[in-house]
């Protein structure tokens, strides 16, 4: 689903910037290195958000990204830190191409958190809604719910299973409890988390809302592109946020508000009480998002005030 979505923002990415590049293998060049830049930074931003779950696998299982784990937020940072410096090399005009990318990422995640859904990952708090999903046994939603979370304020787990559907082991003195894979299970413990009372609670598929979020904002950045595309045609320096560089802010204002309250209906995002957290105790999603809405702010009012016939 990320290739899916690589490739559909670049054909959408190449289609509109047909107008302002002049040669369009820059472009699939500048998404090559972003796809590459993207890929490490959610890795580096995932393995430092969950080391503790890297402790005893050995140095080599951080680079086991065909396993999953990935934050998007670090991914983006290091995509567009990737692309500026790209833009700056050939003597590119940054804003009018930040501006495109940011429909373009948008729909790169659309088809992403799909991949998340498939995956299991960012999922959402149980929930009796109808539409709500159940994961298999053995998921990412399933561990969280047969284990407690104190990073979650969660000091007992959702499902308290028998103590036959764990391994027991010994390190350092302590007594570590893993769940058995299903293939260990009996034919009644299966049928049990199959279809009795120890199957995976409901939950939201908060990877699909996000997906949606993600097209929604992703047409509402085009419309907001298109307006300011046919400010520029008609050279109306008066309209207001039409300026090269004004697309990309709000793409950091819409994505960090949906993503504020996406979270709160997640539940695999620790809680952070940090010095920097701007919400104290919210997740370090939110306070990311709270950031990036005030960077979209702050980008905003910078590139209003900038002057239109500037190439960069």
């Amino acid at each position: 689903m990320m290739v899916i979505g690589f490739l559909a923002a670049v054909s959408l990415i190449r289609r509109l910037s047909r107008n302002i590049t002049p040669d369009p293998r820059l472009i699939t060049n500048a998404a090559l290195y972003s796809l590459i830049a993207g890929v490490v930074g959610a890795r580096i931003f995932y393995v430092a958000h969950h080391f503790d779950q890297f402790h005893g696998r050995g140095p080599l299982s951080i680079f086991a990204i065909w396993l999953g784990g990935y934050e998007l937020l670090g991914g983006v940072i290091l995509a567009i830190a990737i692309i500026i410096f790209y833009l700056c090399y050939h003597k590119l005009p940054i804003r009018h191409y930040l501006d495109i990318l940011a429909v373009g990422l948008m729909l790169a995640l659309a088809f992403g958190r799909i991949g998340c859904f498939l995956n299991g990952c960012c999922f959402g708090k149980p929930t009796n809604l109808p539409w709500a999903i159940r994961f298999p046994y053995g998921s990412h939603a399933y561990y969280s719910q047969v284990y407690p979370d104190t990073k979650r304020n969660r000091p007992d787990p959702y499902l308290t299973l028998p103590d036959e559907f764990f391994s027991h082991y010994n390190r350092n003195g302590k007594t570590f409890y893993d769940l058995k894979p299903y293939e260990d299970l009996t034919g009644e413990q299966k049928d049990m988390v199959k279809n009795g009372k120890y199957r995976c609670l409901p939950v939201h598929p908060t990877q699909l809302y996000s997906s949606a979020s993600a097209a929604v904002l992703c047409f509402i950045l085009y419309l907001f592109w298109r307006r300011a595309q046919k400010a520029g045609d008609a050279k109306s320096t008066k309209r207001l946020f039409a300026k090269p560089g004004c697309t990309f802010s709000l793409m950091f204002i819409l994505y960090g508000i949906a993503r504020f309250f996406i979270e709160f209906l997640r539940d695999d995002n620790p809680f952070e009480h940090a010095r920097w957290a701007v919400y104290k105790g919210g997740t370090v999603s939110q306070n990311m998002g709270i950031y990036l809405t005030i960077l979209g702010i702050v980008l905003m009012i910078i590139f209003q005030r900038m002057r239109t016939n500037e190439s960069k």
